[in-house]
């Protein structure tokens, strides 16, 4: 399944109805009076967000969509049905901006949000409508009005409370995958993960938190290098942020620099977001050897191996506290 996070579609909600002009033309009543009914409304064209969605992949299939227009008015006062309303689901995390302005429309935050991104048009009068004592049989109609069309472009962004980050292969989607209900692609080679994958990590009775395993970035992400900007920009919703680094680096220290500086670079605003440090891997490093390392300073570090099960607890406790205080700030 392919991974899209942004896209460019046009809407048009239902145009109108018109009315109708009609007379009652009746065994005993030869001159009856106007009896032309209403033209039904346009449908509107509705986003609605949807948990069970995690990419804007199908949108790009069909870049137009139409609600249906609103039935014309008929004779003996009857009115047209309103046209169809049109839904189109999206993830949660979609941000709806008018394409031309930049505009942001509408933020999907969360699950089951609806709103009307464009309106159907208002049926037409019908010549009943116009009756009056001094115009008893009106022979005008009012046709129905357009409904509103746009473009927008769509982006999405992930949410999350917590976002995983770190260089490729070094270990995320085996943490991810061993401490929430997440069972991402794991392979030894990097750029085995290309789309953001999502995890509820339970703790406690009745507690979780949802964390993102981001993209393996690289040094010039905050560019674009090695798709980073794309990347970047689902760490944009975080809460706390967990850094994953390889035991074995030949820098830790240096690591995690390069790390937060491509993250500060795209949005520097993510420095204030709480953080910590998880060394992965350390069942394959000698106690001594990883003694040696410059480690980071001010910031907690916690030792783990996603493979043997070591210090896992110790970090999703670490972990939520984080969450917890920043929900709590």
């Amino acid at each position: 399944m392919r991974f899209i996070d942004e896209t460019i579609i046009h809407v048009k909600a239902g145009d109108g109805g018109h009315g109708c002009i009609a007379f009652l033309r009746e065994k005993f009543r030869p001159n009856g009076g106007p009896c032309g009914g209403d033209g039904g409304k346009g449908g509107d064209v509705i986003f609605l967000s949807d948990k069970q969605l995690s990419t804007l992949q199908d949108l790009p299939k069909n870049h137009h969509y139409k609600a249906k227009r609103g039935e014309h008015g008929k004779g003996k006062n009857c009115h047209g049905k309103n046209g169809e309303n049109f839904i189109i689901k999206v993830p949660v995390g979609t941000i709806v901006r008018d394409s031309n302005t930049e505009q942001i429309i509408y933020d999907f935050k969360k699950e089951s949000e609806s709103f009307i991104i464009a309106q159907g048009g208002n049926g037409g009068f019908g010549n009943a409508r116009f009756k009056t004592k001094n115009n008893v049989a009106p022979k005008i109609a009012n046709n129905g009005a357009l409904g509103q069309e746009f473009s927008l472009s769509l982006e999405l962004k992930v949410l999350a409370d917590v976002g995983l980050v770190g260089f490729p292969n070094a270990g995320k989607s085996t943490f991810i995958s061993k401490v929430s209900n997440s069972k991402p692609k794991i392979s030894d080679y990097p750029f085995t993960t290309l789309t953001p994958n999502l995890g509820i990590v339970k703790y406690h009775d009745y507690k979780s938190f949802v964390m993102a395993d981001i993209p393996g970035l690289v040094k010039g992400a905050s560019k674009g290098k090695g798709l980073g900007n794309q990347f970047l920009r689902h760490i944009e919703r975080t809460k706390v942020l967990i850094f994953i680094i390889d035991a074995n680096s030949e820098s830790i220290d240096d690591d995690y620099s390069t790390l937060k500086t491509e993250l500060l670079n795209h949005k520097p605003e993510l420095d204030k977001l709480p953080k910590l440090i998880l060394l992965s891997k350390i069942d394959t490093i000698l106690d001594e050897d990883l003694n040696q390392k410059k480690l980071p300073k001010n910031i907690e570090i916690i030792k783990i191996s996603s493979i043997t099960g070591k210090n896992l607890e110790n970090a999703t406790k670490s972990i939520a506290y984080l969450v917890e205080s920043y929900d709590n700030y």
